[in-house]
């Protein structure tokens, strides 16, 4: 992975090491390179091994970890420095950080902050590290414009292929609570679901949730919808901001199947995302409620600019609409076309297994392998700049119905 810190500790307290150490070791952005005992030898574990990172707990003997600070800070100065103390005295804070460190984290430390603290060091390193520098990591939402458009379809093939780029790793939320069927499209029986993810909120941590996951031998991993059916509000969208708060701590895409009934935890997973794709086909139904959701869209600030109309199983032979009076009708272009082909797609559903196993050299394949590239490609350009493109205004929703 680009986006992985390789990271050094030293603390001479054991348990509050080894505290530390777990906690690392289960987060798939940070590679352990070393850790160290005795803050006189830290110095030169860090000249051997070289890390980006160092974090430094000061508790044992704040003296000495202070001067080892500003000795790192003038012999290493590429290794970013980040504190960690139980103490909160703004003298000691103020004089760790005019020694060199970058953060300073109180302990016991909570992984938010921790994870925070941490893209904000990353995100130095990348602007020091010149044109090399890593991508954010993506959060995608896949709505649908009705029933049975193939949302599901996109967003489970979507990030199978995603899974196959050795750089990414990529996790898969079902947030259709009701009817979801991710779960069936990857052919698993998971032991947990994002239910006792949100059971347990109050004590969620890194490692609560990775056991939470299912991993599909494509390399994606799932948390599906709950088995039985359940009230919405079990789940609320502070719960899943939780949530994907900490899935982005490890993974470089996430990959969101909401409801058709855009809920407002479907509402908050769009807000949260960096992209949110709006499939669709050429039918009067689903381009009308595109119309609708483009217009909801545009009046909240959080989703106007990420909006991205995906229209699936192009060449359907009984198509009514062409895709022209499709594009006069949205008032906007459109970010993808799927081809339709109906035998391979039932095909994967029913046997569980995704288009890049089930047809690699299909033309619908493809089409998703190429979606997954755009979609990168479209996340850098920063999405949203092609005022062009959203600045058409739409036409009668009724105009196209004359002709194809």
């Amino acid at each position: 992975m680009n986006n992985v810190v390789r990271m050094a500790i030293v603390d001479p307290n054991d348990a509050t090491r080894s505290s530390l150490k777990n906690m690392l070791l289960g987060i798939d952005a940070v590679w352990l390179e070393a850790e160290c005992s005795r803050y006189e030898f830290f110095n030169d574990v860090l000249e051997q091994t070289k890390p980006n990172l160092a974090l430094v707990a000061i508790d044992s003997d704040p003296e000495k970890a202070l001067l080892l600070l500003a000795q790192v800070s003038q012999e290493l100065p590429s290794c970013a420095l980040l504190v960690v103390s139980g103490s909160q005295e703004g003298s000691l804070i103020l004089q760790a950080m005019r020694n060199g460190a970058r953060e300073f984290l109180n302990y016991p430390i909570q992984l938010d902050d921790f994870m925070a603290a941490l893209d904000r060091i990353q995100q130095s390193l990348n602007k020091s590290g010149g044109p090399g520098k890593s991508k954010e990591r993506q959060v995608i939402t896949v709505a649908g414009a009705s029933g049975g458009v193939g949302c599901t379809a996109v967003a489970i093939n979507l990030a199978c292929v995603l899974a196959q780029n050795p750089q990414n790793s990529v996790a898969v939320i079902d947030l259709d609570l009701s009817l979801g069927d991710a779960d069936v499209w990857l052919d698993i029986i998971p032991d947990y679901t994002i239910l006792d993810v949100a059971e347990n909120i109050t004590r969620l941590d890194y490692s609560l949730l990775k056991r939470s996951l299912t991993m599909h031998e494509c390399g994606a991993f799932l948390l599906p919808r709950p088995v039985q059916m359940i009230e919405d509000d079990l789940i609320s969208p502070d719960s899943l901001k939780r949530v994907v708060k900490l899935l982005k701590a490890t993974f470089t895409h996430l990959v969101i199947d909401v409801s058709k009934s855009y809920t407002p935890l479907d509402i908050a997973a769009m807000e949260l995302s960096n992209q949110v794709l709006l499939v669709t086909q050429l039918d009067l139904p689903s381009l009308r409620n595109v119309v609708r959701l483009i217009q909801f869209a545009d009046e909240k600030e959080e989703i106007q600019e990420k909006l991205r109309i995906v229209v699936n199983r192009i060449g359907l032979e009984d198509s009514q609409i062409s895709l022209n009076k499709a594009l006069e009708t949205i008032g906007r272009e459109i970010f993808w076309q799927v081809p339709n082909d109906y035998a391979n797609m039932v095909e994967s559903r029913n046997n569980g297994v995704p288009l890049i196993t089930e047809a690699p050299k299909a033309k619908l394949t493809r089409s998703i392998e190429q979606l997954a590239e755009a979609i990168d490609s479209s996340y850098v350009a920063k999405p949203g700049d092609d005022d062009g493109a959203q600045s058409k205004k739409g036409k009668s929703l009724f105009s196209f119905l004359g002709s194809k």
